[in-house]
């Protein structure tokens, strides 16, 4: 009689057990299915300063656009991106040749230097208030007592103003004039907004076109015109090595070109 009780319990037991199995095996799908079945987006992640974003962010665009391989530009201060991008960088590019060599020099496991490539020159000229107020014509005009400038000493634009003022012999009236200096883009651009008190930037003509409700833009003679270029290179460590160089290949085309030059490169 006990066996049998013993027998009977085992039973009911295991058929307990399959009946459970089969229950949770008939749940519906709730969307946590395996990673097996669930494939990653795949993005190629481009990083640079703010300054070439505004070409590079409406190509990456078109790009993903016609290619269906989708492109993230993350631009401006180079502190705010520089760790991510050593993680999961592409392609990566720079607002002057020597930019480009800088971060070379700082990370050389980041940009595989044989890939890089230049991209379309951008001339520097003098961003003024909307309207012009101080009738600011050219280099010259920047030496006048009272006149404030703001500088930046870097990012790209490392001593811009000094070979411009430098032809003309310029330097020490600029330099007296420069009523601030920032490392960056950005910082100049919140400066220039929430300060009407600066009458002048000494930059390139592209930031114009980014500022366009801001600033009026003062061209400079052809023959005084300071231009620098757009490097750009393939990440080191890129899994979409194949990706990251069609992209490249496309910012080298016509298109491309005459979207940058709608944005201020020549």
């Amino acid at each position: 009689m006990k066996k049998t009780f013993i027998g009977v319990t085992a039973l009911s037991i295991m058929l307990f057990t399959a009946a459970l199995g089969s229950a949770h095996t008939a749940q519906p799908s709730t969307g946590a299915t395996s990673t097996s079945v669930v494939q990653k987006e795949e993005i190629m992640h481009v990083y640079g300063p703010g300054g070439p974003l505004g070409p590079m962010k409406e190509l990456a665009e078109r790009f993903s656009k016609e290619t269906k391989l989708k492109v993230e530009v993350t631009a401006g201060p180079e502190a705010n991106w520089i760790n991510q991008a050593q993680m999961d960088a592409d392609v990566v590019f720079g607002g002057s040749e020597y930019m480009l060599q800088e971060m070379v020099s700082k990370y050389p496991e980041l940009i595989d230097e044989k890939t890089r490539t230049t991209l379309y020159p951008r001339a520097a000229g003098i961003l003024v208030r909307k309207g012009n107020p101080k009738k600011i014509e050219g280099i010259k005009d920047l030496t006048k007592p009272g006149m404030k400038i703001i500088d930046v000493n870097g990012a790209g634009q490392l001593g811009l103003w000094e070979d411009l003022a430098g032809r003309q012999g310029l330097i020490p009236g600029i330099q007296s004039n420069i009523a601030i200096s920032v490392k960056s883009s950005a910082e100049a651009v919140a400066l220039w907004k929430n300060s009407n008190q600066l009458d002048a930037w000494i930059t390139y003509e592209s930031w114009h076109y980014r500022l366009v409700e801001e600033t009026d833009l003062v061209q400079l003679p052809e023959a005084e015109k300071l231009y620098r270029g757009t490097p750009i290179a393939i990440a080191k460590t890129t899994d979409n090595k194949k990706t990251a160089q069609q992209f490249v290949e496309y910012l080298k085309t016509e298109e491309a070109h005459q979207v940058f030059q709608k944005w201020g490169w020549k």
